[in-house]
């Protein structure tokens, strides 16, 4: 990870200061640099392919010199055996045979160096072909991290909104105020009970007209008593 971040500092390295203490700078500079890593493996890859490229160019011109050395050689060949069965001058012939050779020892010479160039060439290849992989891999791994950051950027947010919102509540004057509702809510219902009590007041003496209108008469009880107490002897 050291890497990517170097290069954050390159690019804007007093923003990186001034933003330490921002949650949302350090993903954005972290998005920033695998942008920066993905040009770089664009680049990486075209300089490979041209590479490449040049290396399959060359091994194939080392081919051609090689079988152009192989033909000069069967001409060479060729020219000694015409000389041989008196087809042609034998001096002729070798002055002919001779060159051919020549020809083919410059084709050979070309092919050992056209050769030891495509070599360099694959060596390079191969190195820059083994830090583009490196390089698929660190992003690969950067994104990784990123989804990560990101998730953990999001949580710590919301626990700093919940925090922020908790450290804000004031206990007591929510205590107090529950206090005040439930004094409200006796002197209500105290208030309805009064209320009802002078209802009751107002209707009071109609309820004990219609009380004593309602109740048995007693004189008939009464004569029967006087009766059996004058049977008895018994003076009222």
């Amino acid at each position: 990870m050291a890497g990517i971040f170097q290069r954050f500092f390159k690019i804007a390295q007093s923003e990186a200061h001034n933003a330490v203490d921002k949650l949302e700078d350090p993903i954005k500079l972290t998005e920033q640099g695998i942008r920066d890593l993905k040009k770089d493996l664009q680049s990486a890859m075209q300089s490979l392919a041209e590479v490449k490229a040049i290396a399959i160019r060359l091994k194939k011109d080392a081919d051609d010199q090689k079988k152009l050395a192989g033909d000069y050689e069967r001409k060479a060949m060729m020219l000694l055996q015409k000389a041989q069965s008196g087809d042609m001058d034998g001096g002729e012939a070798e002055r002919l045979a001779t060159a051919a050779l020549e020809k083919k020892e410059g084709a050979v010479s070309q092919a050992q160096q056209l050769s030891a160039d495509q070599e360099g060439q694959q060596g390079m290849a191969d190195q820059l072909q083994n830090k583009v992989e490196q390089l698929k891999r660190d992003i690969g791994k950067y994104e990784n991290e990123l989804v990560t950051l990101r998730a953990r950027a999001k949580t710590a947010s919301s626990m700093r909104k919940i925090n922020q919102q908790l450290s804000g509540v004031d206990s007591s004057s929510t205590l107090a105020m529950l206090e005040k509702m439930k004094d409200k809510v006796a002197e209500e219902e105290s208030l309805a009970q009064a209320y009802g009590d002078i209802g009751d007041v107002g209707s009071s003496i109609d309820q004990d007209i219609d009380k004593a209108l309602q109740a048995p008469s007693q004189s008939g009880a009464s004569d029967s008593l006087a009766e059996l107490k004058k049977k008895m002897g018994i003076e009222a």
